[in-house]
Parts: C-alpha cells; structure tokens; sequence
C-alpha cells in the first residue's frame, strides 16, 4: 500500500463515490482503477495524497468488509 502520486495520472472521470456517500459532509472516499491498482482519495481535498492499494489488496479488503 502506498500513499503517493500514481504513476499515471487519474482522469477526473475515472473517480467514483459510493452509492451511500451523502452530501452532507462526511467522510467521503472517492475511487479510481488504474491498471494493477485501486486509487483511493479524501472527496473533500481533491488535491491531496492518494492511496493505492494492489488488486489483490482491495478485493481482500473488500471481503473483509463484507463479512463485518
């Protein structure tokens, strides 16, 4: 896992929130896939840092997240 600028640059387009995410302020996480990885920002800072996570890092984390 790495908290840095991906090597690609991430179109504006390619980011999504979740369905549950509201307007109402918070906290928000916005996605991306880029190739190999998941990108993962703050939806309030646009600009800061980005999280990338391996395929295999976020598909284990998605079940974990499914099972709790």
């Amino acid at each position: 896992m790495n908290v840095e600028e991906p090597k690609q640059a991430v179109s504006e387009r390619a980011w999504f929130k979740s369905s549950y995410s509201t307007g109402s302020g918070g906290e928000c996480v916005e996605v991306a896939a880029c190739p190999g990885t998941v990108c993962v920002r703050d939806s309030k800072v646009k600009a800061g840092p980005i999280l990338t996570v391996a395929d295999g890092g976020w598909v284990a984390f998605l079940e974990f997240a499914a099972r709790n």
